[in-house]
């Protein structure tokens, strides 16, 4: 699978053109969303990972063959930056969201130690307030036991089921768990 970075975007006008279908990807600043997407299409490095939370800070697309492209959005909650650079990601999230045309879907990465919180369950209702599918993916399932990701799995997709149409997906970046179960979700949300 050919894969490649395309751009980084704060402004629409930086967007590549609308010619394919998009999926993006939201979710804390900490919670391996750069991780899940360099395993989701097995390159080490082409989402650039820190162990510092709230690296990305724009809008970042990638090419993932001719056929679609995946869109890593900045994090939110967790990174120490003022709260007027928060506004304006907020603000630069949003106007992707409401204005991109192929947008097909949002994967919403939630960390399978931590409950979702007030930041994921607003993301939740304003997507679909706004009639945009999401898939939830519970990250980091390596950390944990067999049983105990089992039992957090269970835990989250109760607060989460009102908000989502499908089970969160049980996903690890280190094992690959999830990986070909996330793919299919995917290729869903773009047919």
């Amino acid at each position: 699978m050919e894969v490649s970075f395309v751009a980084s975007a704060y402004l629409p006008d930086q967007y590549p053109p609308p010619d394919r279908p998009e999926v993006a990807f939201a979710g804390k600043s900490n919670v391996g969303k750069s991780s899940l997407l360099n395993r989701l299409v097995n390159r080490r490095h082409l989402a650039v990972t820190s162990s510092k939370p709230g690296r990305t800070r724009s809008i970042n697309f990638f090419a993932v063959g001719r056929d679609l492209y995946f869109v890593d959005l900045p994090g939110y909650g967790y990174a120490k930056v003022p709260v007027s650079v928060k506004r304006s990601w907020k603000k630069m999230v949003e106007t992707y969201l409401e204005g991109r045309p192929t947008l097909k879907g949002v994967v919403l990465i939630v960390d399978i130690r931590r409950d979702p919180d007030s930041n994921d369950l607003d993301l939740l209702h304003w997507l679909n307030h706004h009639g945009i599918a999401a898939v939830a993916v519970v990250t980091k399932a390596d950390k944990l036991s067999r049983q105990k990701a089992l039992i957090r799995a269970s835990e989250i997709t109760k607060r989460l089921e009102p908000l989502i149409e499908h089970k969160p997906i049980i996903f690890s970046a280190r094992t690959g768990i999830g990986r070909e179960e996330l793919w299919e979700m995917i290729k869903c949300l773009i047919r």
